[in-house]
């Protein structure tokens, strides 16, 4: 009895890798694309607490104590905030914003998606729509009552 070897499938190995590679990009743009927005909402949210609580250790009895805790907590998110890369066109003047009133600091981050898609080509995939599907704004607030 002769054992050979099986039947050539010629392509089949082109197909099962065109399958499995389809799958494996998939996950891998999801990963990269999604990835960059957690990590900016993250140093938002890390950036604007830490700006109320560096604002809170300012003395009330400080002249121009309004402006002063608006022009902290600005700093400080200026400073937190100083690694995001100038590709993604972040700028704490026009991005955030510090507002006092009646005794309660509120520091907010509002930045626009579409900076992002400068740096991350955004897919209309059939199906399923946008991806990476983002709010139009990527939003922040922390406040602090003093």
């Amino acid at each position: 009895m002769k054992i050979g070897l099986p039947r050539k499938q010629k392509g089949a190995v082109a197909i099962e890798f065109a399958l499995v590679f389809l799958i494996f990009f998939a996950v891998f743009y999801g990963i990269v694309t999604y990835s960059l927005p957690l990590l900016l909402m993250q140093s938002f949210t890390q950036s604007t607490a830490e700006a109320v609580r560096r604002s809170v250790a300012l003395d009330p009895s400080t002249p121009g104590y309004d402006t002063a805790v608006k022009t902290v907590a600005t700093t400080e998110l200026s400073r937190q905030l100083a690694w995001i890369p100038a590709a993604l066109n972040f700028n704490v003047a026009t991005d955030a914003s510090a507002t006092y009133v009646g005794g309660v600091l509120k520091v907010t981050i509002n930045y626009p998606t579409s900076k992002l898609q400068q740096v991350i080509p955004f897919l209309n995939v059939p199906g399923i729509g946008q991806v990476p599907n983002l709010p139009a704004t990527l939003t922040v607030s922390s406040s602090l009552q003093f």
